[in-house]
């Protein structure tokens, strides 16, 4: 056997035992605790979360779409909605993006808090040329969308309203709001701000442009969602709520019922799962649903656990 063959062989087998193929990208830590994003945004202010917009990921065939990830309503962000969600789905293989929309145009850790200006359609916008970017930088068809809160509504309203409906194929949502809420979103704005020490200057942003009540029950916004169907044929929505949510009044709003759409109360068969409208998002069971929404062929168990 010729020294070329005999090269070629031994290449071939280190290749597939993962010999001299590069160093294999190491996991990252998840952490299921909703302080784990606002940890990321103190050490790395206006970056991104390790694992998320990365514009060379290329999606595998395992998990051909992307996932954009799009926060809650006011005070959340890229980072500090997602600390748990994004180390999860870079782990799993898939290419996460994550943006913050409704910035007010101040210094950071003003900067960090998201939702808090512009009106639902000017944010949908945003969501809409994010998506995009990322179908456009990843060569995909299409992308998975996951949404917290505020974050369910504005790629649906970009899907319905702005040509978003081929551009989107999964859509999980924790805490949606498709009925509406009573609740105050600025308890979580207040409660991010604290911990970033952007408290005084929230307040001061506050006075100046008062959050909107555009997914109040009953607001033109939701009027206008609701004239043709909250859901977008084509889309697979799956609905993640919680009981003890105290944003979204009544919890029941995220369970619209709809053809091939499936809603999760996570305290059905765990009533111990205590996690409230910000907690879901760092909740391993709720994560779990997340995980088996976006590949439904490889279904993994689903944990209960006191939170």
């Amino acid at each position: 056997m010729s020294r070329w063959r005999i090269g070629s062989l031994l290449c071939a087998a280190a290749v597939a035992a993962g010999v001299g193929a590069g160093p294999a990208q190491a996991e990252l830590p998840v952490e299921y605790s909703t302080l784990s994003g606002i940890r990321a945004e103190l050490a790395n202010p206006g970056g991104s979360l390790p694992g998320s917009n990365d514009w060379d990921c290329k999606p595998g065939a395992a998990h051909p779409n992307p996932v954009v990830l799009v926060h809650g309503g006011a005070g959340a962000g890229a980072q500090t909605n997602w600390g748990t969600i994004v180390p999860l789905l870079a782990n799993e293989g898939y290419c996460v993006f994550a943006l913050t929309y409704g910035a007010l145009d101040l210094p950071w850790p003003v900067s960090a808090l998201g939702g808090m200006t512009g009106t639902a359609e000017q944010n949908a916008r945003t969501v809409g040329r994010f998506i995009e970017r990322v179908l456009a930088e990843t060569g995909a068809q299409k992308v998975d969308v996951v949404g917290h809160s505020l974050g369910t509504l504005l790629p649906n309203y970009y899907a319905k309203r702005f040509g978003g409906a081929s551009r989107i194929d999964r859509y999980v949502s924790f805490a949606p709001v498709w009925e509406g809420t009573f609740g105050d979103q600025l308890a979580i704005a207040r409660e991010y701000a604290a911990q970033l020490g952007a408290g005084p200057a929230l307040e001061a942003a506050l006075a100046a442009q008062p959050a909107g009540n555009e997914a109040q029950t009953g607001s033109p916004l939701m009027v206008d969602l609701h004239s043709d169907g909250m859901y977008v044929p084509g889309i697979t929505y799956t609905n993640i709520v919680t009981i003890h949510d105290q944003v979204v009044l009544p919890y029941t709003s995220g369970l619209l019922p709809g053809d091939g759409v499936t809603n999760i109360v996570l305290q059905e068969g765990c009533s111990q799962d205590m996690s409230d409208h910000l907690t879901i998002i760092a909740d391993p069971r709720a994560a779990t649903y997340l995980l088996n929404a976006l590949d439904p062929r490889h279904p993994r168990p689903v944990p209960c656990a006191a939170r």
